[in-house]
């Protein structure tokens, strides 16, 4: 029996990006993880999170990778670039890496140099997912799946790795520098984190604060943590207890989370989660803040 087809080699995605895109390389690249289920944000926040992704984006020319479908994280993404177009202020590269096997209407895309129309409203009993109508760009990753993430995941960690590779500055050779954004999100996005902060060089991280489990676990543990990433026994008592509550493990599901969280305080000084609403802490600073510590 025959796997999945592999992906295909990052430089010939990047490739088509550059030259049938017709996109110039990014000055910094914004890769956004989070949960992938619909949740509410407060209004301030929502605020805060889109005017300053965007104004991020917009005054650094970089590009942002999402997930590419209409939910969760995403849709906030999509309601700031939508909201961003209607003022047609400065263009935005958002593009979505999504799995074939989970978009809604696929039958859609299929041909060859043609223009077609995408149905961006969804059967609202279906388990697929439209894709954002707010992006610019997308890639599918098919690996045969159907109804199911995780075909785009290595496809897409490739390819951020390769474009932080591409020289922006010749003369210093300097390459793209990489952020990587999170909003809210289940222990999964924990996983993000950590491997993010474990590249080489390694990718820092900024967390949302306020926006809801896995962003908020990780703010508590930077807030609380010594210098040194360590927490008192109190703090891991309340991080244990949260991590039950916030997604209904046990107490030995919870430990793998909480020895995670920790590791990724020992590269505490990558992490920003000053990212919830204060009068002079704009969240587009704290994304620069992250890339100025690499």
């Amino acid at each position: 029996m025959r796997g999945p087809p592999p992906d295909p080699p990052p430089e010939c995605l990047l490739q088509l990006m550059v030259k049938e895109w017709s996109l110039e390389l990014p000055t910094l690249l914004i890769s956004v993880h989070g949960g992938l289920q619909n949740f509410e944000l407060p209004p301030k926040l929502r605020q805060v999170f889109g005017r300053g992704l965007i104004k991020a984006a917009v005054t650094t020319g970089a590009w942002i990778f999402t997930g590419g479908v209409s939910t969760g994280v995403i849709r906030h993404v999509g309601d700031a670039l939508k909201e961003h177009s209607s003022k047609s202020r400065g263009k935005v590269c958002a593009v979505g890496i999504a799995p074939w096997g989970i978009v809604d209407n696929k039958d859609d895309l299929l041909g060859r140099d043609v223009s077609r129309p995408y149905g961006t409203m969804g059967n609202p009993l279906s388990k697929l997912a439209v894709l954002s109508a707010s992006h610019s760009h997308f890639i599918l990753a098919d690996d045969g799946t159907a109804g199911k993430y995780g075909a785009e995941v290595r496809l897409r960690r490739q390819l951020e790795k390769h474009v932080a590779l591409q020289k922006i500055n010749t003369r210093l050779g300097q390459g793209v520098p990489v952020v990587c954004l999170i909003l809210e999100g289940g222990p999964n996005i924990i996983s993000v984190a950590l491997d993010s902060l474990r590249e080489e060089p390694p990718v820092p991280v900024v967390v949302c604060d306020g926006s809801g489990r896995a962003s908020d676990i990780i703010s508590f543990a930077h807030r609380y943590c010594h210098p040194d990433g360590s927490v008192s026994e109190g703090v891991k008592e309340q991080l244990l207890v949260t991590i039950q509550k916030t997604f209904n493990y046990g107490r030995g599901q919870a430990q793998q989370i909480f020895l995670m969280v920790m590791e990724c305080m020992k590269k505490r000084a990558l992490v920003v989660s000053r990212c919830h609403v204060q009068p002079h802490n704009s969240f587009e600073l704290n994304i620069f803040l992250a890339t100025w510590r690499l």
